[in-house]
């Protein structure tokens, strides 16, 4: 039987990770929605792609874009995302691979 003590030491915080977190991202990743709280308490929805049991937040301007790129090239399967700035400033670039 494990005391809750060392179920405290041992307790990690549920995390999303964002996209720009992973190197390559397949077009054949599964997507799935999260709802969320912000910080008033407002719910928010999200969407998330589950790479080895890890999270990954893909923001929809990252979607808006990667539609543009599939409407041109639509055998792509591979892409990487890079961001700049911070919070509601923050921008992505969807890069082809």
């Amino acid at each position: 039987m494990v005391t809750i003590g060392e179920s405290a030491s041992q307790y990690e915080k549920p995390t999303t990770k964002n996209i720009t977190d992973l190197k390559v991202v397949s077009t054949s990743f599964p997507m799935e929605d999260r709802e969320g709280k912000d910080k008033e308490g407002q719910p928010f929805k999200y969407k998330v792609i589950v790479v080895n049991n890890e999270e990954y937040r893909v923001p929809n301007s990252v979607l808006s874009s990667l539609k543009a790129i599939l409407e041109k090239k639509p055998e792509l399967t591979d892409f990487s995302v890079t961001s700049s700035g911070n919070g509601m400033d923050r921008r992505y670039v969807v890069i082809p691979l």
